[in-house]
């Protein structure tokens, strides 16, 4: 069979970028022929045998990233249309193309974050907070849109499963499928500390995501980190127009954060720290979570995170408030003075993490696109 991807991005260093990347290739690996409409298509991907790329690139001139997504919806309608690109079943995530899909894989529901979201100063009116709120709204009523175009949806947990059944989505199209993780990729392993510009001796938790938003809640573990003098964070993520560095060095956290920039090599990373913490404000999923459980540390999330339900008390903490910063405090100062529980919430994170393979998910993926593709025929 024929089957197409709607994906903005298509690789290993980006959470939904990464997991079409496993469905296109297990789909070739069955036999299917697999069209990937997108802005950036990694090199290594475009040369895999039944894997074909389209690229869709907006001009990078558009001043913002909500006119980009509209020309690439349109422009990756226009090339769905194409006889030569005809599908026997089209994968989408969320609103990201005018074209009708046939699955529909929500990785983030606007709705959710936009009644939800908490930012401190939200009150202080500036532009860029006004576009945020314009970004979310109009984000939200194409992503209604694009859900009631679906023939069937896909939700990356069952924290989102219930987001879209709240929002009116049929529970009978609805599919949960979790994320999963490269368990070979990620694993523990002895540390590279230098590599990182990262101090030997103390004890170090890590912080990965998005540094432009409040969503990952950054803030909110430095307080922690205030109260936990004995930890240090290392915090990986572009830090162009972040806020943080200079909210660090005001809170007289310099010398105990390090901001370490974007990293490729996460798993490298991952092995060199002690600990994991993302008390994401909202999650859909969090496959960072799980592939810090992969690389074997303990790991803290926040309830309003969909890999929260994955997690036991033996392999990580899950806070209920993610403003709990004296929870977080108190977790990493217990954590840093015992090694051995350390190792053992560890050994359990990585026992978890090896049942959910990017295998067994990509499967289940080429499955309901077979049968989306069968009943087109």
């Amino acid at each position: 069979m024929r089957f197409g991807i709607v994906t903005q991005y298509l690789g290993a260093n980006d959470g939904q970028g990464r997991v079409n990347l496993e469905i296109a290739r297990e789909a070739a690996r069955q036999g299917h022929s697999v069209t990937i409409f997108s802005e950036h298509v990694d090199h290594a991907v475009q040369a895999s045998p039944g894997i074909h790329a389209v690229r869709c690139p907006p001009p990078s001139w558009l001043p913002s990233r909500l006119l980009r997504d509209q020309l690439f919806a349109y422009r990756s309608y226009r090339e769905i249309g194409r006889p030569a690109h005809r599908c026997d079943a089209l994968l989408t995530n969320g609103f990201s193309t005018w074209a009708r899909s046939d699955l529909n894989c929500i990785h983030f529901v606007h709705d959710t974050w936009r009644r939800t979201r908490a930012d401190a100063g939200a009150h202080r009116l500036t532009l860029r907070r006004l576009y945020a709120a314009v970004y979310v709204q109009i984000n939200t009523w194409l992503e209604r849109l694009s859900l009631r175009r679906s023939r069937r949806v896909v939700a990356v947990s069952g924290t989102v499963q219930n987001e879209l059944v709240g929002m009116g989505v049929d529970a009978a199209k609805i599919h949960v499928i979790a994320n999963g993780v490269d368990t070979a990729e990620f694993a523990p392993g002895p540390g590279e500390r230098h590599r990182f510009g990262l101090p030997p001796e103390p004890v170090i938790a890590l912080f990965a995501g998005d540094l432009t938003t409040p969503r990952k809640n950054l803030d909110t573990v430095l307080r922690a980190l205030q109260a936990a003098p004995c930890v240090h964070l290392a915090v990986a993520g572009h830090c162009d127009r972040s806020p943080y560095p200079d909210m660090a060095r005001s809170m007289g956290l310099a010398d105990r954060v390090h901001f370490v920039g974007f990293q490729r090599d996460m798993p490298a990373l991952m092995r060199s720290v002690d600990m994991f913490i993302l008390p994401s404000r909202y999650e859909p999923f969090g496959l960072v979570v799980l592939e810090a459980m992969a690389s074997g540390l303990p790991v803290l999330t926040s309830r309003a995170a969909g890999v929260s339900g994955l997690i036991p008390k033996d392999a990580g903490c899950v806070v209920d408030d993610a403003e709990d910063a004296g929870a977080m405090a108190s977790w990493m100062e217990t954590l840093a003075a015992d090694p051995a529980a350390r190792h053992s919430m560890g050994r359990s994170a990585r026992a978890l993490a090896e049942a959910h393979s990017w295998s067994a998910m990509a499967r289940q993926y080429v499955t309901l696109l077979t049968e989306a593709g069968r009943a087109s025929l």
